[in-house]
């Protein structure tokens, strides 16, 4: 795990004019030790462990400004709502576990060839583009495993 990103983002909050409040350092805290996408409400619920008057508005204020300064990346997920991770550096796609919500970001291939076709295809000139995966990571396909295992 990455070491502690929390006082390079609460820098970056300072300068961009926020101002620190309470709920904001806990809510920047609970998504910068996170290794899984967290929607806002369980963003919320571990918040509250540490701020017990934390309120769900203050959490989705926080929430638009930390992704507003590109300090966390808004996750899609199928049949889920939103979810949040701290952002990756560089151009990096991302793998996500159906079952628990680990996140990990890998360096893909070479998208170029697939991006001029499609761009040749369609005439849309593309800015960026963003890749996820969805899947079981390892430790759930070995819980799956033995769950499997012990049925009748």
């Amino acid at each position: 795990m990455p070491e502690s990103r929390i006082h390079g983002w609460l820098e970056i909050m300072q300068e961009s004019g926020c101002r620190l409040t309470g709920p904001r350092y806990i809510v920047a805290e609970v998504l910068d030790r996170s290794e899984r996408a967290l929607s806002p409400q369980e963003v919320y619920e571990l918040a509250r462990q540490r701020y017990p008057t934390l309120g769900l508005v203050s959490v989705y204020r926080t929430l638009e400004i930390l992704e507003g300064l590109d300090l966390i990346q808004r996750m899609h997920q199928p049949d889920k709502c939103q979810a949040y991770i701290a952002a990756f550096s560089g151009h990096e796609h991302v793998l996500i576990c159906s079952q628990c919500g680990l996140v990990e970001f890998f360096r893909g291939d070479d998208l170029s060839p697939l991006v001029q076709r499609i761009e040749h295809d369609t005439g849309f000139q593309i800015a960026e583009h963003w890749l996820q995966f969805f899947g079981l990571c390892q430790k759930c396909q070995n819980v799956n495993q033995v769950e499997n295992a012990n049925l009748p």
